[in-house]
């Protein structure tokens, strides 16, 4: 999962696709953090792609480094505890003027059931589950 995390990170901005009412949704995304073993991400529960994963918790993301790409499919778990997020602010320390960990907006999610790979025009598609 590591492997993953820091595909991610050095991508910067992946897409996370949810679904509401049997429509797809993606959007442009860019927090990831590891905390205790699990892949985590972060939005505000006032949006919209929060009520869509409360409802429906199966997402993917997707992001590209140029020649590669990864695909992360998994569902996606909230955890309100005051510790992943603090550790989500200060992996992102400019989220600190719209978000407060103590906030009852602040939400991270992590990965449950989740099945990664990496994938290119050149090479066998490689996968990671965690």
């Amino acid at each position: 999962m590591d492997e993953i995390y820091e595909f991610i990170r050095k991508c910067g901005t992946y897409y996370l696709a949810t679904v509401e009412d049997g429509q797809p949704r993606v959007r442009p995304f860019g927090t990831v953090n590891v905390f205790e073993g699990k892949l985590y991400i972060q939005t505000g529960k006032s949006k919209d792609v929060s009520k869509q994963i409360q409802k429906n918790p199966h997402v993917e993301i997707c992001c590209f480094d140029g020649s590669r790409w990864c695909r992360v499919a998994g569902e996606l778990v909230r955890d309100d505890r005051i510790e992943p997020k603090e550790a989500m602010l200060e992996q992102y320390p400019n989220l600190k003027s719209m978000y407060s960990a103590s906030d009852d907006n602040t939400e991270v999610l992590f990965f449950r059931n989740a099945v990664a790979t990496i994938y290119s025009f050149t090479e066998a598609p490689r996968t990671v589950t965690f």
